[in-house]
């Protein structure tokens, strides 16, 4: 993740193959158009095939929910940004995530494009549904939105300033992550972990430099 400069204009080239570099690339609206259906197929199902409580589809939709934001932590912190000395793991982290350093103002690749989303989406339902059972309809469905608004979250976090006094740590502790220190600052939808393991930035001693972070806001 360590590069001599960010760049400010245009995008990473992942593929030479022109199919798969444009599989790379996504908007956000279209992984919402293509999850929102998910989650209310399988509310519907939990409620209706499945039988469950609208207490308890809530209760497991909403730890699903949180169960999200520490599993966003966890990969942010070591898959995203895994050190290796092997050249193919180091490409597998620059496609995955190390673009991402490199060029913060490449709107296209903040969500996981849809081929992928879908095959590793599916491999998650697979283990929870193994894990959880019946109930997996109800825990997978709050851990896309989750997701959803993990993507959205950081979309945000690039995109404009806080629009809440309070939310400004969670901004100003990813700008830092990004220009200042990334072995911290791993949480973006929240930044609850980053304070459970000691990763938040101290913001009473990080300076803000303005200039770094335009660098990293979209235009």
């Amino acid at each position: 993740m360590q590069f001599d400069k960010i760049k400010n204009k245009g995008q990473a080239r992942l593929f030479e193959n022109e199919y798969l570099e444009f599989l790379t690339k996504t908007h956000p609206l279209v992984i919402w158009g293509m999850y929102i259906p998910v989650i209310g197929y399988m509310l519907y199902v939990s409620a209706v095939r499945i039988g469950l409580k609208p207490g308890m589809i809530a209760g497991i939709f909403l730890l699903a929910m949180f169960a999200w934001t520490l599993f966003e932590y966890l990969m942010h912190r070591f898959v995203f940004h895994f050190v290796s000395d092997n050249p193919r793991v180091q490409r597998f982290i620059y496609v995955l995530h190390g673009n991402h350093h490199e060029y913060p103002r490449d709107k296209q690749r903040l969500f996981m494009p849809p081929v992928p989303s879908l095959i590793l989406a599916r491999l998650i339902f697979s283990l929870q549904y193994l894990i959880l059972g019946k109930y997996a309809f109800a825990f997978f469905p709050g851990f896309l939105l989750g997701y959803l608004m993990y993507g959205s979250m950081h979309y945000a976090i690039h995109a404009w300033k806080p629009p809440f006094k309070f939310m400004k740590p969670l901004w100003r502790n990813h700008h830092l992550h990004h220009y200042k220190d990334e072995h911290k600052g791993f949480g973006v939808s929240t930044s609850l972990w980053d304070r459970v393991f000691g990763t938040f930035f101290d913001l009473q001693k990080e300076k803000e430099d303005p200039e770094k972070v335009r660098q990293l806001m979209f235009k």
